[in-house]
């Protein structure tokens, strides 16, 4: 793999948004345009060098849209199976996912994933 090629970020959007009772269960959309907009600013603090982060929503935050620097794809159902399915996608690219799914965190892990947890993302 060229050491250009940007990481792969995959951000579990309702798990890191669900991470912290702030009141966003009162407006789940808002809540992941707010992760969105942090890491299209801050990026991915666990990171060092270039990367390429998609943040992947499902259910009330299915209409979040992308901004530069942060891709947000919808899971047409479940946001674990998509998360997968985007790791699987990945070739032999290095990819992060950020969650703290137990059941994520180990299938994709055995895709080759690293992973983290909403901290690395989330104040």
């Amino acid at each position: 793999m060229n050491a250009n090629t940007p990481v792969l970020v995959v951000v579990d959007a309702a798990n890191v948004v669900g991470s912290v009772p702030d009141g966003w269960w009162r407006d789940r959309r808002g809540a992941a345009e707010r992760l969105r907009d942090r890491l299209a600013s801050e990026g991915v603090p666990a990171v060092s060098g270039p990367v390429e982060i998609v943040l992947v929503v499902e259910g009330a935050a299915r209409g979040v849209e992308s901004v530069p620097g942060v891709q947000v794809s919808a899971a047409p159902g479940s946001g674990d199976d998509h998360i997968v399915e985007v790791v699987a996608s990945a070739g032999d690219r290095s990819v992060l996912v950020i969650t703290a799914d137990r059941e994520l965190r180990r299938r994709v892990g055995e895709l080759g994933a690293e992973v983290a947890g909403p901290r690395s993302v989330r104040p």
